[in-house]
């Protein structure tokens, strides 16, 4: 049963408001549990969802498996975009050899935001004034209830709604076992979606997508110095 904080809109309330209003909702997918359950909730609702997903690292085969999987799954295209933690990550030199700084400094790499990533989307779909949601959740973290209690589910200026606010887990689960909706690789490797160049996400890739592993490498070329800091971690 979905949480409540006194004030605040329940999600479902807030799916059926957009669903009355008849216009597509953009949703930040990033093919976790949270944003699963979101679409599969705009979907029960009847709201026309367009899903739109940011990659860390080009090219990652299982990442553009598990996007064409829900593609056919749901029978929606994913707009595919570069994630702002890429161009972070290259800006800021992570896991670069000193060769490449220079080159990546004079590329001059624009540093955009989440809300710059779903204006690109609302323009190429022509819905300029379309609601952007998300799956957060309050219960997910302390931090996030905060979040929640003081900004809301829904933030105007920003045309931005966490969907499924309220939900607990067992919600999560329960919406993903009644459509039959599989989880992704990631939850068998990492624990949760692929979302870092730390230990906790290299060395289970290294293990199971030798391949990706090595197509990280190709952009993050000193990834694998991971391994050594984990070696010589007490």
């Amino acid at each position: 049963m979905p949480i409540t904080i006194d004030g605040i809109t329940p999600s479902q309330q807030i799916r059926e408001q957009l669903a009355a209003e008849g216009k597509p909702v953009l949703l930040g997918f990033s093919r976790g549990k949270d944003s699963l359950a979101a679409w599969l909730a705009m979907r029960e609702a009847g709201i026309t969802v367009v899903p739109y997903h940011l990659y860390l690292v080009p090219g990652m085969r299982f990442v553009d498996e598990g996007l064409k999987f829900y593609e056919d799954f749901f029978d929606t295209r994913i707009v595919n975009l570069p994630h702002p933690t890429l161009y972070r990550w290259l800006n800021n030199f992570v896991f670069q050899p000193p060769h490449r700084c220079a080159i990546i400094e004079a590329a001059q790499l624009p540093v955009p935001n989440y809300e710059d990533m779903a204006q690109l989307v609302r323009e190429d779909f022509d819905l300029p004034q379309a609601w952007n949601a998300d799956g957060v959740r309050a219960a997910d973290s302390p931090h996030r209830r905060m979040a929640m209690v003081t900004h809301g589910p829904s933030r105007e200026h920003l045309r931005r709604v966490s969907i499924v606010w309220d939900w607990r887990i067992a919600d999560v689960r329960a919406a993903l076992a009644r459509h039959r909706c599989p989880l992704p690789p990631d939850y068998q490797w990492f624990g949760r979606s692929f979302d870092g160049l730390d230990y906790r996400f290299i060395k289970p890739l290294m293990d199971h997508a030798p391949d990706d592993y090595a197509r990280l490498l190709e952009w993050f070329p000193l990834a694998d110095l991971e391994m050594f800091r984990r070696d010589l971690t007490p």
